[in-house]
């Protein structure tokens, strides 16, 4: 029993044998060089794939990566685009290229009509008159918004061929905030190449005519009580056509003026994006321009229609009740040839105005010190 005999003495020292750990405390230790085991056996896996390449998929390749098309000329790759729509998908028509463009117009210009042809394209959606809308231009922040919903395909309308669409736009007047922020929208434009497809007409005294004539129904609604802009039948025109305006002879040079102004800026302010001018009255007179369009926005090459039917056919002096002062107040001005000339045969107007030394003498040429040019 010596093992059980404890001798104390001052030179004596005592050896206690250690406690058994407790079990959870061997867990804890079993369960950590577990951790440390699948860290060292993670760090070496990734080493191994540095050298083979990751195992899992890398992030989404851009659609334009993805999408590449060796038929494309380069020089037109910044005008083709990939939209990725958050209210839908393109599926199969993902990597179809899309041209964006706008076209820049004004009221009683024809926009409507023309817009019936480009839509009757299979694969183009035209949107309408977006910024009739007063809400979406209140500033530049609503309009550049607007501008990517509408390019990025997530603009809704009964226009959209969605998926396979090959070009997307809307038509633009140049009261609706356009030329208030032509800087923004220009540098928009540019940046994300917008095509412009300026819809003009020549002759601006039917303009006019045709303005009063429209404004007057929207009041009267001659048509069975419903007011409308555009007619699908002859019936139709000619019952809109039976109101003949009164134009206001005080202002009307004074008009003209504004608006030979108006279409001057917008093409000097927007001489640097890529586009084209078209005028109602050629487009009238040969469809073959509609090819020229859609040569232009790049589009495989179709029969465009419209069941639009002209409200107001025939000389000017059919439709104006004061034709006889009209001619009056005209004569001798550079307005004239509004009298005589109908709409397939308009004369070009000239725009004479200088500005930063450039000068427009019509819409397809400009002036410089060295003479007068075609605009590219």
């Amino acid at each position: 029993m010596g093992e059980d005999i404890c001798l104390f003495t001052k030179d004596t020292v005592i050896i206690k044998p250690p406690k058994k750990s407790p079990a959870s405390l061997r867990v804890l230790v079993f369960a950590f060089a577990v951790v440390c085991s699948l860290y060292i056996w993670s760090v070496c896996l990734n080493q191994a794939n540095f050298y083979t390449g990751p195992i899992s998929p890398g992030p989404e390749v851009n659609p334009v990566q993805r999408c590449h098309n060796i038929g494309i000329d380069k020089s037109q790759t910044p005008y083709f685009h990939y939209p990725n729509p958050t209210t839908f998908s393109r599926d199969e028509c993902a990597c179809n290229p899309v041209r964006l463009f706008v076209v820049v117009s004004m009221q009683r210009s024809g926009s409507g009509w023309f817009e019936t042809f480009l839509n009757s394209h299979l694969n183009v959606s035209s949107n309408g008159e977006i910024f009739s809308v007063m809400e979406r231009r209140r500033n530049v922040s609503s309009i550049l918004s607007t501008l990517d919903r509408v390019f990025n395909m997530d603009w809704s309308t009964s226009a959209n061929k969605n998926q396979c669409s090959a070009a997307i736009g809307f038509k633009w007047m140049l009261n609706q905030g356009l030329m208030e922020y032509h800087k923004e929208i220009v540098e928009y434009f540019n940046d994300r190449g917008v095509s412009v497809i300026f819809l003009l007409r020549r002759n601006h005294l039917r303009r006019i005519v045709s303005l009063l004539a429209n404004s007057f129904d929207r009041n009267a609604k001659l048509l069975n009580g419903v007011h409308k802009s555009h007619v699908h039948s002859r019936q139709e025109a000619e019952t809109l056509a039976g109101y003949k305006p009164t134009i206001n002879l005080t202002s009307l040079t004074m008009d003209l003026k504004q608006m030979e102004n108006m279409v001057f800026d917008a093409l000097f302010h927007f001489h640097s994006t890529r586009h084209m001018v078209l005028y109602y009255e050629e487009l009238l007179k040969n469809r073959t321009k509609l090819v020229d369009v859609q040569k232009f926005l790049a589009l495989p090459p179709m029969e465009l229609t419209s069941r639009q039917v002209k409200i107001h056919k025939g000389p000017l002096s059919d439709h104006v009740k004061n034709w006889d002062d009209v001619k009056k107040t005209l004569r001798g001005t550079t307005y004239e040839t509004f009298l005589h000339s109908d709409e397939t045969n308009s004369s070009s107007l000239i725009f004479l105005k200088e500005e930063d030394h450039l000068v427009f003498v019509d819409a397809d040429h400009y002036l410089t010190h060295d003479g007068v040019h075609p605009r590219d």
